[in-house]
């Protein structure tokens, strides 16, 4: 029985069906006594400080067997669940209404998580799970339950749960978990990116679990999105072999994950690491990464109650550029809105968010909060190669009046005698629409582009990405998207500016030929992703891929384009 999900992490894998079912939290139905109130709190109290020493272990194990990246979502979790603003939120539910203090719990974390879980931004948003799993963490403590974790999990199995949060995927053994499939999610799932850091294929989004029954066969088929159930004896053999070979296959990228990303022809690619925190850059590095394209600065303005520093920020950026010795880092301006409601600025409520006040517009609107991240950036820039971006950009003017302020900043810093880089290179994010449309207008006032695929491919085709019911029209590899990307790099390389892209298109091995021979001059992803890439990059060459590319270029629909790329990659055995 053969059954079609969502590819969460490549690869083939086979084992026995272990379901992951966990014991559902009951929240208690009482009002406290007055007299009982303080008592109550103490549940709280006590809670978090088995909370927290829970988390501390998850994360040791994360540091030692997945690495910093992955051990810094749990050290997030730390902060988050000593954020004064959710254990006040709880304490005065408790006090004021006399709630009992799980249900305190329950709706505090379900207001935090729906900030997150609003955004537009896939990455963001998986920050919202990590607030309910820490709710979770939170309640089950207060029960008397037990915590959430697959440790007990023994001999080799396909994991299938409903869903995965960012602690049980903490806890896996890839020694035990061969494979993972999952209901609900997709490729931006906290499941499908640890997945992918732990090397274990993984289909999301099946849609049921109710077909799976504990120690039957199956088979992850996790390139193609499929998974298997009781296949013949023969077929089992099969994909046995293939998953053996996966396996092998992995060890070899590991070992030539610093090799340089050189095409047969002798054609250079820039392979950059994508990250959301500073201490994220020593993994891309050891990942491969020769810069970081994508510096999300987003968590700074997040995680705080008040709107950070100057010095605070300036401190955040220059270790990225003292960490990468030199290579590029690509910081992106705050890339904030309606969609996300910031403890630390006001935002309005709005009807349509993602076409609404965000990103560079907010910036523009807000010098004070603006021209603070600028001089920051600038200081830092005297300590390594550090570019800035601007998010969001539709039109000539927003380019103008950014770098207006940017160059405000400059004689602000030189009046003060402060060091800076005179030259710091300065570029957009090309992933509206209209941008990508008068991209050679644009490229006259900038040093670069970053195609973010995510929203381009959101706004060109009209897909709502977050909207399950139409997913499937959510496609990056849509003619029209194709298209427009050509148009861009063409626009940059007329001018001698180079572009690159930091969506999650650039990670998607099926796209890798197709945009090095449109022309793309540098791939930003997460790290993990990089050594796959790299050793597409290093086994064909650039004269190849402009041939693929001019095909696919040919082609009608994305499903054409998306099976000639597989077919492409299959024959050349990078599957």
């Amino acid at each position: 029985m053969r059954i079609q999900g969502i590819s969460g992490s490549r690869g083939v894998a086979v084992g026995n069906v272990y379901r992951y079912i966990q014991e559902e939290i009951v929240i208690p139905d009482y009002t406290v006594a007055e007299d009982k109130v303080e008592e109550e709190i103490g549940k709280f109290a006590t809670a978090m400080a088995s909370t927290l020493k829970q988390l501390d272990t998850i994360r040791q194990r994360a540091l030692d067997e997945m690495g910093p990246e992955e051990a810094a979502i749990f050290e997030a979790h730390m902060q988050i669940a000593q954020d004064p603003s959710l254990s006040d939120g709880i304490k005065s539910l408790v006090e004021s209404s006399r709630m009992n203090v799980v249900a305190a719990t329950s709706q505090t974390i379900e207001t935090f998580a729906n900030i997150f879980l609003g955004m537009e931004d896939a990455y963001m948003r998986e920050r919202g799970a990590d607030i309910k799993d820490i709710g979770d963490r939170l309640m089950r403590n207060m029960l008397g339950m037990n915590p959430r974790g697959l440790s007990h999990i023994s001999g080799e199995v396909i994991l299938v749960a409903q869903d995965l949060a960012p602690s049980d995927t903490a806890s896996l053994d890839k020694n035990v978990v061969k494979g993972i499939v999952t209901a609900a999610g997709g490729p931006t799932s906290h499941a499908a990116i640890m997945a992918r850091t732990l090397e274990i294929p993984a289909v999301m989004g099946i849609g049921d679990i109710e077909s799976f029954v504990d120690g039957d066969k199956a088979v992850v088929l996790g390139t193609d999105g499929i998974v298997e159930i009781n296949p013949s004896d023969e077929d089992w053999t099969e994909y046995t072999n293939q998953a053996l070979a996966f396996q092998e296959e992995l060890k070899r990228l590991r070992e030539s994950a610093n090799l340089e990303a050189t095409t047969t022809d002798g054609h250079h690619v820039e392979l950059f690491g994508n990250i959301g925190k500073a201490k994220d850059a020593k993994n891309a590095l050891i990942m491969g990464a020769q810069g970081i394209g994508l510096y999300r600065t987003e968590f700074l303005y997040m995680e705080n109650d008040e709107l950070p520093t100057e010095d605070v920020q300036f401190e955040e950026y220059k270790k990225v550029a003292q960490d990468m010795k030199g290579q590029p880092v690509i910081i992106r301006t705050m890339d904030i809105g309606g969609d996300k409601e910031l403890k630390c600025l006001d935002l309005p409520s709005e009807m349509n968010p993602f076409l609404g006040y965000r990103a560079i517009r907010i910036s523009l609107n807000r010098p004070d909060i603006f021209k603070v991240q600028l001089r920051a950036l600038l200081r830092a820039s005297a300590f390594g190669d550090i570019h800035i971006m601007y998010p969001m950009i539709a039109s000539v003017e927003e380019v103008k009046q950014a770098n207006a302020m940017l160059d405000e900043c400059k004689a602000e810093l030189a009046a003060e005698g402060k060091d800076f880089n005179k030259y710091i290179k300065v570029g957009i994010m090309i992933e509206v629409p209209a941008a990508a449309v008068i991209s050679p207008i644009l490229a006259k006032y900038v040093d670069f582009f970053s195609i973010g695929t995510n929203d381009l491919c959101q706004y060109t085709l009209a897909v709502d990405r977050m909207n399950e019911a139409i997913g499937s029209l959510y496609q990056p590899l849509h003619p029209g998207v194709l298209r427009l990307i050509k148009h861009v790099i063409d626009a940059s390389h007329e001018q001698g500016k180079f572009t690159g892209m930091c969506g999650e298109l650039a990670s998607d091995p099926m796209a890798t030929m197709i945009l090095l021979g449109l022309g793309l001059d540098e791939f930003s992803m997460t790290a993990s992703s990089i050594p796959l890439i790299k050793k597409i990059l290093r086994s064909v060459s650039k004269a190849e891929c402009e041939e693929v590319a001019n095909k696919a270029l040919t082609m009608d629909t994305a499903e054409e384009i998306t099976e000639y790329a597989k077919s492409v990659l299959a024959e050349k055995n990078l599957l």
